[in-house]
């Protein structure tokens, strides 16, 4: 469904859109749906994990010289209609990344609220590290430009990749700012963090972030 709509979406004629879908050893039908489509199959020969997944997407874009590269769930939270609206942001500010955020406007499919306390401690943890607000630091919906891919590509985080990674891009100097989008609730697969509230996943999550705030660049 995500691959149709994004083969059905209009962008701005200046725009060429290519679509790659990462599979990363997944036990599902990911590989057999996407080479239904016209759209690039990255097959990871081992399980790499999100960071891992994410960061090979990046590499594609950098070794082939896109100026812009976008992240997107394929589970249906982030609707691709709503890509419009990183793109006119970033034509209007050149922010370095633009996330998509839940939490900017209202209507949309915010979480649980379990989920939702967690995501307010880490964006104080975010704040307290890089000085900037950062509401949906969780959110998987992202564009990037050519400096982004660049970083991401070379040294994106391979664990707990969303937040952590938002240290990293501070630290090197890249613009970060969100963009109100509406979200849905997955409709197919399992959340990448199972126990997002547990006192063990936020205590490994804030390491990794601490880690890169005092790792050198």
């Amino acid at each position: 469904m995500v691959l149709e709509h994004l083969l059905r979406l209009s962008l701005p004629p200046h725009y060429h859109m290519e679509i790659a879908v990462i599979n990363d050893c997944s036990k599902d039908d990911t590989k057999m749906i996407a080479e239904l489509y016209p759209v690039i199959t990255l097959n990871l020969l081992v399980n790499l994990g999100i960071g891992g997944a994410v960061q090979t997407g990046f590499l594609y874009a950098r070794e082939n010289g896109f100026d812009l590269a976008v992240q997107m769930d394929g589970d249906g939270q982030h609707p691709p209609g709503e890509l419009i609206k990183l793109l006119s942001f970033y034509e209007e500010t050149r922010t370095n990344i633009v996330i998509g955020s839940r939490f900017l406007t209202a209507g949309g499919f915010k979480s649980s609220f379990a989920r939702r306390l967690g995501i307010k401690y880490f964006h104080f943890l975010n704040r307290l590290l890089t000085g900037k607000n950062i509401y949906d630091s969780t959110s998987g919906f992202r564009l990037f430009d050519k400096a982004g891919i660049a970083i991401a590509a070379e040294k994106y985080p391979d664990e707990f990749p969303e937040p952590a990674s938002l240290v990293l891009f501070s630290k090197s100097g890249l613009s970060i700012q969100e963009v109100p989008v509406m979200m849905r609730e997955r409709i197919a697969g399992k959340s990448s963090i199972r126990n997002f509230v547990s006192l063990y996943y936020c205590i490994k999550v804030t390491i990794s972030m601490l880690f890169l705030f005092i790792r050198k660049i």
